[in-house]
């Protein structure tokens, strides 16, 4: 039996990046010599019907066995995708992550996992990663619980919980390196060209949480912002797409965020700006261009005014070095 063995419970429509990042860091720390023999770990999908289950873009999984003993695993994963489908679990399935939680094996919620564990009544007094994408969808459905939406991992004694995307990577990774020692975790990664393992208080990209409303027109407008991030979107096009005025949008901004639809999108760019800084190796002058400001003397004139320092300074505190094609800014009068 190997050393590390994980059963997966796949949510209609899940999210099959999450699940696939997820297996490969098991699969390429299970065995050496890159044949991809579980023999340090194992992982299984499970399933009450063995039915095909199909992800959000199509692909369909075969699942692998019926449920059986959750002991046998040392962690269920449970992975989510389109919010929904989080009541549609089969009952079975549900019924099986209670006796698995009652049996002291340790659950793992991806993406939106965590909202099916969270709706299976096995997540109270725990707290949970829930992406800042989906964390409005969380407060609507869970009255009273507040998520953690501002890191990609989160570790609460035997519950582990992550945004999804390649945060599943980062997860699989801490518990490959917890069961089987850093290194396997490192050669996972290093061959899916993750430079390193991030820690769970890593921020997630996204959405910054000043701007967390439930004011549906803004949300709508706020997301509109951060899909066009590289090409910020004109006021004007935003109420046209929406079919309203712009004094309404200005009026519900106001009231909702205390700011104009312009400085919410300022903040939008300036803080993946910061995640850029803080997480890559790109030049000033390439994360101006990817954020959407005219040129580099543009962003750190923003980037000053709003965080207090600039783009530069703001890298080193972060990271302690000058990243490579980073250029020396000068001061904007």
């Amino acid at each position: 039996m190997a050393n590390l063995n994980v059963g997966f419970i796949l949510t209609k429509r899940f999210t099959l990046c999450a699940f696939a990042t997820f297996v490969d860091v098991l699969r390429l720390a299970a065995d050496e010599g890159d044949r991809s023999r579980p023999i340090l770990c194992g992982w299984r999908v499970l399933s009450p019907t063995m039915e095909p289950i199909a992800s959000s873009c199509g692909v369909a999984v075969q699942p692998d066995e019926r449920l059986g003993d959750p002991t046998r695993f040392d962690y269920v994963v449970v992975v989510g995708g389109l919010v929904d489908e989080i009541e549609n679990l089969h009952a079975d399935a549900v019924r099986f992550l209670g006796r698995a939680a009652a049996a002291g094996v340790p659950l793992v919620g991806v993406c939106t996992g965590t909202f099916v564990l969270h709706q299976a009544g096995l997540m109270h007094g725990y707290r949970a990663c829930v992406s800042w994408f989906h964390r409005d969808d969380f407060l609507d459905r869970f009255e009273g619980l507040e998520p953690v939406s501002d890191r990609i991992f989160v570790v609460d004694r035997d519950r582990l919980t992550c945004s999804g995307g390649i945060s599943s990577a980062h997860l699989a990774a801490f518990i490959v390196e917890r069961h089987l020692g850093r290194a396997r975790a490192a050669k996972s990664l290093h061959i899916m060209i993750i430079d390193e393992a991030m820690a769970g208080e890593r921020a997630q990209p996204g959405m910054p949480l000043a701007l967390a409303t439930d004011n549906a027109l803004v949300r709508k407008a706020l997301l509109a912002m951060q899909q066009s991030i590289d090409a910020p979107l004109s006021i004007g096009r935003i109420v046209s797409a929406l079919g309203i005025s712009r004094r309404k949008l200005e009026r519900h901004f106001r009231e909702a965020l205390g700011l104009t639809p312009s400085e919410a999108d300022r903040l939008i760019r300036v803080e993946q700006a910061k995640h850029l800084l803080r997480t890559t190796d790109r030049s000033a002058t390439r994360i101006a261009a990817d954020t959407g400001f005219c040129d580099l003397p543009h962003m750190i004139k923003v980037f000053r005014s709003a965080v207090g320092t600039t783009p530069e300074a703001f890298r080193l505190e972060s990271t302690g070095v000058r990243r490579e094609g980073t250029q020396p800014s000068t001061p904007i009068q």
